[in-house]
């Protein structure tokens, strides 16, 4: 199954589109909120070069950005790519 996270907070505008262009992909994706984790948001800033925004886009653990990234990836046709070579895109 793949493996994609999306960390979010519950009144995002980008959240809510990222979600709708992984659901429009047929992604499936995890999504984990943050709006009551500020240890986990501090450590996934930290860990990912100080972003600090949401959405926190992660394919098999491979941080990819945010919504911007995302529907850039989207754009170039590049997202089932991204998924395969992070290995989000495998199945059992």
């Amino acid at each position: 199954m793949a493996a994609v996270t999306i960390y979010t907070t519950q009144y995002c505008p980008y959240c809510f589109a990222a979600k709708r262009l992984l659901t429009q992909l047929e992604i499936q994706f995890e999504e984990v909120g943050l709006d009551r984790d500020q240890e986990l948001r501090s450590r996934l800033s930290k860990e990912n070069g100080g972003w600090r925004t949401v959405p926190m886009v992660f394919f098999n653990d491979v941080f990819i950005g945010g919504h911007r990234e995302l529907s850039q990836l989207h754009a170039l046709g590049k997202v089932e790519e991204s998924l395969e070579r992070s290995g989000a895109g495998t199945t059992p």
